[in-house]
């Protein structure tokens, strides 16, 4: 029961108190009456005593915890929250994103802190645009919602390096993530300038701001082994740290089953329902929900059903928890250079409930905040008691609250195969294979998680060409232009070493470019110039990709994969007798972001590097000669990206399928406010910007595999990253965003810098557009929730209910694509008649709906007609808005 675990109390500091108010001091900032109050005099102190102390009460909240949940001015609380990275969208694109988060009935949002963003140079920071960090957290207080900031500073996210900068590794004697001196100092200065930024702005709810949690350090017990005794103090000095800094709200820890208190220890993964917190003093919680998985180059991609999301969330819930967090509610876009793993995609979309372009992915949202709701309807009972758990039979579990009058229950089936039939409470109850159902009065089911009663949506990319007055890839080809990258060493500030060089400490991943040069001398006589003999040169690298250029000409390319990013070729190569200039062209996609001692995962051609004659066996290393080093390219040294230099080549004749070229062109934003992508089919390999903006690294021609992908995914059974793959034996990225606040209505200027050969002429852009919207429910679904009245039950006998409504303002139903009444299947899209139809669907829907913006029609028998007696039918229906 309430209160008889003891509270651990978090200290706070007021949001004003009267030591700080000093003789002379404006007092504007207290506010009209304050200030009246002020000038009154000291016969009035009491008075401004009394007005400081319930201003300072009406803004500043007591954040504490027990052993149920987080507990927010003396009530108990269940929360839900979802990461949004602001950094992975843009400003412009934060209030929509937030908006559309509370309607989906989040209460808080989460991000990390990524400090390679704010500090890529040493006590030089940065906080403009994408990385204004106070104004998304602003924003989040601006919509009424929480904010958890994980701070880290290590923050994994498939973020280039885990968000550590990458001048951390250069300092003396430092070892990132253990007991060391070095890396201590710098994380504390870095954790405690953000602390101070948010105080100095009073974000943290104890000063009257949203930010209610912050964590320090990341999932270090998945690996804290490797570190032997030195993780553990290490783990007891980063506690002692973050809670020094005097936040006045907890701290948690995520994967550290031995964070010491008061830190909260809390869960990642894709279910945390068996999850027990370290202390018992601690709620239970869940940082990380997995909604779907990330993306690499060179694999399908990976999804999540909602029904499965629905049922590990409802079972967290059923099993104790009251904090849990989507990661991610907006996966969003990996611009620029910041991509990790290596080979992580430019997409980070994640399968996420708000996809990379900031529309809804529905069901998901629609289904998710169905769940919300009902597990809200139940917050009373949740937060008064621990639950009460009884088997129902073989995979069959209910869990009761109950405190008083107050009751709410819920049943799992946990079966991976069969349906279930289940007594409880006198009551019958029908559970799905791996579903619960939520019952806020333990009586009657608001939700089951396996039946979706939001609508489903197609979403659709409408292409046009660059420009809109252009109809002919010959005439668009006349408006690009372009320059060469010289091959090999072209740079005033090329060096010479002996033998091979690591790639990240050579370039401090400035860029993702490194030249290797060697010139070498073949005789007339030597066997590699022997009629019919073939020369091989051989080169092995660290990762991540390399191309190899004989004598100016590419002679061939390789790569490695997320899984392996060593490169090993063997490449045919013709030599001339006299001087041979060999220049391999070493590539990092994303430095790596997990594991113990990541940070010393290596890149670039290690060797061996060899001449093989083929013929006659003969083998020359080439490893520890003098190379020439070259760090970057020389179009980055002139800073082509901005498309302002006057090199810029145009001809009538476009240079196409040329690797090493910059390309530049002008083109017309697209009409609308539809978000925005470019097509890069037709392209090889590299890095785009807009107005000099990265959009990100792009690579079409990186196809995946083509097995391991279904039509379909049973959402029945545990799941995991491999388990639902789409667009296996496709490119793995072709589309990439192009956010709306970066282009104008005209005169844009887009370059690209193509590595290994592409056609330009062949981009196009595509706006993302919702071509259809569907729903499909079943006589044995409950109602919608929205009719749950828990005083009455007149509203429940609406009974199992289909809703539409158009995504858009201004948009109204124009036609009906599919109505079936009776055993319809298939999915959105493809839904077909089953053996049972009711010949009244159609008619029925398109008079319900057409010219409306949404409609609702009862699932009956009363208004369809019964066409197949016995049976339980479902109304499945595909619309069009306009």
């Amino acid at each position: 029961m309430f209160g008889r675990k003891q509270e651990k109390t978090v200290a706070f500091k007021p949001l004003i108190t009267v030591s700080t108010i000093q003789k002379g001091e404006s007092l504007s900032h207290l506010g009209k009456q304050g200030a009246r109050a002020a000038m009154r005099g000291a016969g009035n102190l009491s008075l401004l005593l009394c007005w400081v102390l319930m201003l300072t009460t009406s803004f500043a909240a007591n954040l504490t915890y027990d052993h149920r949940a987080l507990v927010i001015d003396g009530k108990r609380r269940v929360l839900i929250s979802g990461s949004i990275h602001y950094p992975r969208s843009t400003p412009e694109m934060w209030p929509d994103l937030v908006k559309k988060s509370k309607d989906g009935g989040l209460d808080v949002i989460e991000t990390y802190v990524f400090w390679n963003l704010h500090e890529p140079v040493r006590n030089k920071y940065d906080f403009d645009g994408r990385k204004d960090l106070v104004k998304f957290v602003k924003t989040v207080a601006d919509a009424g919602l929480y904010v958890h900031l994980r701070i880290g500073p290590y923050v994994c996210a498939e973020w280039n390096y885990g968000g550590f900068p990458l001048w951390l590794h250069f300092i003396p004697g430092i070892q990132l993530r253990t007991d060391n001196e070095p890396f201590k100092a710098e994380m504390k200065r870095f954790t405690a300038k953000i602390v101070d930024m948010m105080k100095q702005e009073k974000l943290y709810a104890s000063q009257g701001g949203p930010i209610i949690l912050s964590q320090i350090e990341n999932e270090y017990g998945n690996i804290d082994s490797a570190y032997g005794p030195a993780a553990k103090s290490y783990i007891s000095w980063a506690a002692s740290m973050a809670t020094s800094l005097d936040t006045g709200v907890p701290w948690v820890m995520c994967q550290q089953a031995d964070a010491p208190q008061p830190i909260i220890n809390t869960c990642n993964g894709f279910y945390c329902d068996q999850f027990k917190p370290n202390s018992d003093k601690s709620p239970k919680m869940w940082t990380e929900n997995w909604t779907g998985w990330f993306q690499s180059f060179g694999g399908p991609v990976p999804y999540r059903p909602v029904e499965d999301v629905a049922f590990a969330v409802a079972r967290f819930f059923q099993l104790g928890g009251t904090f849990q967090n989507y990661y991610m509610y907006h996966g969003g876009t990996n611009f620029g250079r910041t991509t990790g793993g290596p080979f992580i995609t430019t997409s980070y979309d994640y399968d996420a409930p708000i996809d990379e372009y900031g529309i809804l992915r529905q069901p998901k949202w629609g289904h998710l905040k169905d769940v919300h709701k009902a597990v809200k309807l139940c917050e009373e009972a949740l937060v008064a008691t621990n639950p009460t758990v009884t088997s129902l039979g073989s995979n069959l579990e209910a869990a009761v609250y109950k405190a008083g009058s107050t009751c709410a229950a819920f049943l799992a089936n946990v079966g991976t195969q069969s349906d279930a039939t289940v007594n409880f409470m006198g009551n019958s109850y029908h559970l799905p294979a791996w579903s619960v159902s939520i019952l806020p009065d333990c009586k009657n089911v608001v939700l089951n998680t396996a039946k979706i009663n939001s609508v489903a949506m197609i979403p659709s990319f409408i292409h046009q060409s660059l420009s809109g007055n252009i109809d002919s890839s010959e005439a668009l080809g006349s408006d690009w232009s372009w320059i060469n990258e010289p091959v090999g060493i072209s740079k005033d500030d090329a060096f010479v070493k002996l033998g091979l060089l690591e790639q990240i400490n050579t370039t401090a991943d400035i860029s993702d470019y490194l030249w290797y040069s060697l010139s070498t001398n073949i005789k007339g006589d030597e066997p590699f110039l022997e009629d019919g003999s073939q020369t091989v040169l051989h080169v092995e690298s660290l990762g991540h990709a390399l191309h190899a250029f004989i004598n100016g000409k590419l002679a061939g390319s390789g790569k490695g994969n997320s899984g392996n990013a060593k490169v090993a070729v063997e490449i045919p190569i013709s030599l001339v007798a006299g001087k041979n200039t060999i220049d391999l062209l070493s590539l990092t996609v994303g430095l790596q972001n997990y594991g113990a001692f990541y940070d010393k995962t290596g890149a670039g051609i290690t060797g061996p590097v060899k001449l093989k004659g083929t013929k006659n066996g003969t083998t020359v290393d080439l490893s520890f000669q003098k190379w020439t080093y070259q760090v970057g390219l020389k179009g980055e040294e002139l800073d082509l990206s901005s498309g302002s230099s006057s090199q810029w080549v145009s001809q009538p004749t476009l240079l196409k399928n040329q690797p090493l070229t910059w390309y530049k062109t002008k083109f017309d934003a697209p009409a609308g406010n539809d978000p925005v992508a470019i097509d890069f089919t037709g392209m090889g390999k590299g890095e785009a910007w807009v107005n000099g903006q990265s959009i990100g690294r792009y690579w079409p021609t990186y196809v995946a595999s083509k097995g391991g992908c279904t039509d379909s995914c049973n959402y029945r059974g545990s799941y995991g990253s491999n388990k639902c793959l789409k667009n296996c034996g496709k490119p793995s990225q072709t589309l990439y965003h192009v956010p709306r606040s970066w282009m104008q209505t005209s005169g844009n200027t887009l370059v690209l810098f193509e590595e290994i050969g592409g056609d330009p002429t062949q981009i196009s852009f595509a706006t993302r557009q919702i071509g259809s919207l569907c729903s499909h429910v079943s006589e044995s679904h409950p109602s919608p929730i929205e009719t749950w009245n828990t005083d009455s039950r007149s509203g429940m006998k609406l009974g199992p209910t289909l809703s539409l409504e158009c995504p858009f303002p201004g948009q109204v139903i124009s036609s009906i694509k599919f109505a079936s009444f009776g055993t319809p299947h298939g999915i959105c899209g493809g839904f077909k008649h089953g053996q049972c139809s009711s010949k009244r669907a159609l008619s029925i829907v398109q008079k319900a709906c057409i010219g409306s913006k949404s409609c609702r029609i009862g699932v009956s028998i009363d208004k369809f007609g019964d066409p197949c007696e016995g049976v339980t039918k479902s109304l499945a229906v595909e619309a069009s808005c306009t």
